[in-house]
């Protein structure tokens, strides 16, 4: 994927429907980006939350055309998204099995795709979107993923999903595009310092304990908060969670050594317990140990030194090992040609 092209079926990520008269308003109800920014063709990533402020999940919002919307997610939604149209006249289905979906990941994805025969595709931007003929149907492309890399998204009916996989691998054949699974995926996702459901937080309404979720501003996505656009769910809590200050905040570990760190303790330096690790693994592209850790407040600013405390094994004799770890700002991964548009034809 870092190389090449890693090539990944995403099919079974949950997509959700959302169309007009109110599809727009009802989305701004419900995110806390201001989704009337979005305009058909483009792309966005945002968090939705519970009148507590606190993240029931996060995903990508794809403007497909003037009032019509699809979320993609990881949880099933379909339940909080009905729960809030009372009052709005809009319709909204979970069009999962309806589309299929097939992530171009890595530095050859634009070239293959343009072997492909996508004529144009160089020139999509970053989060934007467009469509293509495809042997007699629609392909819907989308320069975004999970990777942190150049990459694009494929969507088409799910009768078309072999066509296009097959033409997919005879044009990258010589550009080395290989087909992986979620375990590459997590890896990359990683490197790009992206959270997961399930791992960096707890989704809000499956969490039996509440103080275990988290809001936006101790995931680091206070940047997706627009207090300025009107009432949407949450937005009072999270008026106050600003006035007051986070419980929590997430930050970029780069650790001493190479063993991974998951499901680490972290310490400061006077061996103070300071948080935990919740995704973490030894990066080939960064030749680090790296991880994402839930620090309590006020430990986490970028810079600050710490100690993570490793576990492993090696023939069958368990280690201990306090590792040296600071705080850093930016992704472990983040490379010129993701931003890059036209990209270099590698």
């Amino acid at each position: 994927g870092r190389n090449a092209c890693g090539f990944l079926d995403i099919t079974p990520m949950i997509k959700h429907l959302v169309t007009v008269p109110d599809a727009m308003p009802l989305l701004n109800r419900l995110m806390t980006r201001d989704v009337s920014k979005i305009n058909p063709g483009r792309v966005g990533y945002s968090v939705w939350c519970n009148e507590a402020g606190r993240v029931i999940d996060d995903g990508t919002i794809f403007h497909l055309k003037e009032g019509v919307y699809r979320i993609c997610s990881q949880e099933h939604q379909i339940d909080w998204f009905m729960t809030n149209t009372l009052g709005f006249d809009v319709e909204i289905t979970e069009d999962t099995h309806d589309v299929a979906g097939l992530a171009v990941q890595g530095p050859t994805s634009c070239a293959i795709l343009k072997d492909m025969g996508l004529e144009g595709i160089e020139n999509l931007t970053p989060f934007g979107l467009t469509y293509f003929e495809f042997e007699g149907t629609e392909l819907m492309v989308s320069r975004t993923g999970f990777t942190g890399d150049l990459g694009y998204e494929l969507f088409i009916h799910p009768d078309y999903a072999e066509a296009l996989w097959d033409r997919l691998f005879a044009a990258g054949e010589l550009r080395g595009i290989r087909a992986m699974g979620s375990d590459a995926l997590e890896l990359l996702r990683i490197e790009a310092g992206f959270i997961l459901a399930g791992a960096d937080f707890l989704p809000a309404m499956e969490a039996v304990r509440p103080t275990h979720t988290r809001s936006p501003f101790e995931l680091g996505l206070g940047w997706l908060v627009s207090f300025d656009k009107g009432v949407f769910n949450g937005r009072a809590a999270l008026l106050e969670e600003k006035a007051r200050g986070s419980r929590y905040r997430l930050v970029k570990l780069d650790i001493d050594g190479n063993k991974p760190a998951r499901d680490s303790f972290v310490f400061t330096t006077k061996n103070k317990y300071a948080g935990t690790v919740t995704s973490a693994m030894w990066s080939p592209s960064a030749k680090a140990s790296i991880a994402l850790a839930s620090l309590e407040m006020p430990h986490g600013a970028p810079g600050e030194e710490l100690l993570v405390e490793i576990y492993y094994q090696r023939e069958l004799k368990w280690n201990r090992v306090m590792a040296p770890a600071r705080v850093v700002k930016d992704a472990f991964w983040d490379p010129p040609r993701r931003h890059q548009t036209p990209p270099a034809d590698f």
